[in-house]
């Protein structure tokens, strides 16, 4: 049973949400190589600059073969974190399950569904991220695909900012979006990408069916590589002097407009 401090009077929900973003954090050496062992999702690794030669050797052979986001800090970010023992390393795990777009795009398919899948080219805000997912759920979109790095993942944060829905709709993450895109665009799904570089207005675009929209990152849109790739290419009109939308904003209006075209 969880203890609680007499001098806590924060509210139920607070901490168990509090508690809830405790329990995503590993502390330790061993502690991380056994979550590693377990084949756990972890979003990130945070090894401390200069950590005990070691202890880094006896980690370092455990992440072999793997393919982790590492961030080498100054121990300051460590026990800003935690007070406990951390031995110089603290693993962020996932709170949900990744999946694999192309698995899950085949059982789709073979299901009969129209899959609609959501791809976030190195998409790093948080809020965004949470946004996005919550009008993703509500507009059926199957599944959101992710890069494994440089791109934001599923933490609490993103989870409480989408209201639950990460906890509802699949989160997939590649190591590339390029082949992952090009492998569902071979099986059927074409691939729209929203850009403001694009001639053809939104309203223009069959999204009609099976497809997989491509969102770009805050700072430069997507990259050229899955402009590209896409089938087609669309821009959201704009009357005013802003050069972009926010991209939760432009991901949600791509999102309504398939839905408007699925059900005219």
């Amino acid at each position: 049973m969880e203890r609680r401090s007499k001098y806590d009077r924060r509210p139920e929900a607070e901490r168990r949400a509090q508690k809830k973003l405790d329990d995503t954090y590993i502390f330790g050496v061993r502690a991380v190589i056994e979550a590693i062992k377990a084949d756990r999702e972890l979003n990130k690794i945070l090894i401390q600059k200069g950590m005990n030669k070691e202890l880094f050797l006896e980690l370092k052979q455990a992440l072999k073969g793997g393919d982790y986001q590492l961030q080498f800090v100054p121990v300051e970010k460590l026990d800003g974190i935690t007070e406990e023992n951390h031995q110089g390393v603290i693993a962020m795990a996932s709170p949900v399950e990744y999946y694999k777009v192309e698995e899950l795009v085949e059982e789709l398919i073979e299901a009969g569904e129209k899959p609609f899948i959501l791809a976030l080219d190195r998409i790093t805000d948080v809020r965004n991220f949470g946004a996005i997912a919550r009008t993703a759920e509500c507009e059926g979109v199957h599944a959101i695909l992710i890069p494994t790095k440089g791109s934001v993942t599923v933490t609490p944060d993103a989870i409480k900012t989408s209201a639950g829905a990460l906890n509802r709709i699949k989160v997939c993450k590649t190591d590339s979006l390029k082949e992952s895109l090009f492998y569902i665009q071979q099986c059927g799904l074409r691939i729209v990408g929203c850009t403001e570089k694009s001639e053809t207005p939104l309203y223009q675009t069959n999204l009609r069916g099976s497809v997989a929209v491509i969102m770009g990152s805050e700072k430069d849109g997507i990259t050229s590589d899955l402009l590209n790739l896409a089938d087609v290419n669309c821009k959201i009109p704009m009357k005013g002097e802003i050069a972009s939308l926010n991209v939760g904003v432009a991901a949600g209006m791509m999102m309504y407009e398939k839905v408007r075209q699925e059900l005219s």
